[in-house]
């Protein structure tokens, strides 16, 4: 008889968050940081109010060629977790107008 192997429960304390950190990031046609890397992240949400897709990246610099998520104009994406990525979290727009509107949980 096979026994089906199930994955490590997780722990849903460690999903909890206590603070949210709201922030608001000009959009820019340059790479700029949309969240700084933070070990205590337990979540992340980001709405896009720009005319232009954000491009988000989990590295230094994001660009319109290697990114993790494009956001279209007026539309959110939270991070799924768990995992949550606690890294730097970089952004760029094809031209500026608008803004990211951050939600940060920890």
């Amino acid at each position: 008889m096979t026994v089906p192997v199930q994955p490590p429960a997780v722990s849903p304390v460690s999903l909890v968050a206590t603070t949210a950190t709201l922030t608001n990031v000009a959009s820019s046609a340059t790479s700029v940081t949309i969240a700084a890397a933070n070990t205590a992240r337990k979540g992340i949400y980001v709405y896009n109010d720009s005319t232009q897709t954000l491009f988000l990246s989990f590295s230094a610099v994001a660009s319109s060629s290697s990114y993790v998520v494009q956001i279209p104009t007026a539309s959110f994406w939270e991070m799924p977790v768990p995992p949550v990525y606690t890294g730097l979290i970089t952004g760029i727009w094809v031209s500026a107008n608008g803004n990211a509107r951050v939600t940060e949980l920890s």
